[in-house]
């Protein structure tokens, strides 16, 4: 069931905060499947920052009815090709499965009636992530990034095993 979400633009003083349940939220989906004891950081400070200073970035807290924040998310919009790429969005660890997601993203949506297509990745191993976007959201699976074909705008990114799904979603006329 989706949830009434509200997205606020996040304030510079709250950007710390967010990052931290933005990697809290990561990591447990990460450990929810590698059970055993992992030091690896499944989303680095680095990658959050940049993500704030791309082209066409906002970053909003999503917050509920009874005005706490939630979750949040960030995204880019490119209105010349009227294409928006959702870079996170997470939902706070302990409020999970409540619609929050669904509500976020609805959100997303109204906010940007002009993007046409939508674009997002997740991890390969992220079941729950997948389940959510194609299941939940309409998203449509349209591209695995791997070390045989690896993301021409991060092709560091695969020195490991894991692969990468990226998602679109066509918005309708």
């Amino acid at each position: 069931m989706e949830k009434e979400i509200r997205l606020l633009p996040l304030r510079e003083a709250k950007t710390i905060a967010m990052k931290e349940e933005m990697q809290e939220a990561f990591q447990h989906g990460f450990q929810s499947y590698y059970k055993e004891d992992n030091q690896w950081q499944v989303l680095p400070d680095k990658d959050f920052y940049q993500s704030l200073e791309a082209e066409g970035a906002e970053v909003y807290e999503a917050i509920d009815t009874d005005g706490l924040r939630v979750g949040g998310a960030i995204i880019a919009i490119d209105s010349a090709e009227h294409r928006g790429e959702l870079s996170f969005l997470y939902v706070k660890v302990g409020v999970q499965s409540k619609g929050i997601g669904q509500g976020i993203w609805k959100a997303i949506e109204r906010l940007h009636p002009e993007v046409e297509v939508w674009e997002t990745c997740t991890p390969y191993f992220d079941r729950r992530n997948i389940h959510f976007y194609i299941n939940r959201l309409g998203f449509h699976a349209v591209e695995f990034f791997n070390e045989h074909h690896p993301d021409p705008h991060m092709p560091e990114q695969f020195d490991q095993e894991d692969g990468l799904f990226r998602f679109e979603k066509r918005m309708a006329d």
